[in-house]
């Protein structure tokens, strides 16, 4: 009987290591898992944002309506620094031309209307509300030759942030 005791002792030592086994390996299983989840969640997120900013500024993302507001606005609270020409001054750089187009090719309208809102006018910065910044960047896009479109120029960031700056109009 001794014997037979020692064989069950085995015997459940063996079939507890065995549960033990099997926990710690559905452990591994599903943390596995739980890791290709997120990766594949990191690619799929990956895949949207990039596909939600498919939009640029030669898509016609503002008005002529909005330009010419943003004119005005522009001539009262800007061109002291950034010249009437918008080619820039001693202390302010150019919102159009070459050097403009190098500094925000391949950011996006978000980057510049935040940029706009957060620090301009630079005597008053945030004096302007988000329209009014919306139409100044609308005035900024038409000196630059963008095309004018039938929507206004959306004045939040989130939104602007979908439409790409592009030097060049992209080859369809």
């Amino acid at each position: 009987m001794p014997r037979a005791r020692g064989l069950m002792r085995n015997s459940r030592k063996t079939e507890c290591g065995a549960k033990q086994f099997l926990s710690g390996l559905v452990v591994r299983v599903a943390s596995l898992a739980l890791t290709c989840l997120i990766s594949l969640a990191g690619v799929v997120g990956v895949i949207i944002a990039q596909s939600s900013t498919e939009r640029s500024v030669w898509d016609a993302v503002y008005t002529a309506d909005q330009a010419k507001r943003g004119e005005m606005l522009y001539a009262n609270n800007c061109a002291s620094c950034h010249g009437s020409a918008l080619g820039g001054g001693e202390s302010a750089p150019p919102l159009a031309g070459g050097e403009f187009f190098a500094n925000w090719n391949g950011l996006t309208l978000g980057d510049l209307f935040d940029r706009i809102r957060v620090s301009m006018p630079a005597d008053r910065p945030g004096k302007l509300g988000r329209e009014q910044n919306a139409d100044v960047l609308a005035f900024m896009l038409s000196v630059n030759q963008f095309p004018s479109g039938k929507a206004e120029l959306e004045h939040q960031s989130e939104v602007l942030k979908q439409i790409r700056f592009e030097a060049e109009k992209p080859r369809k």
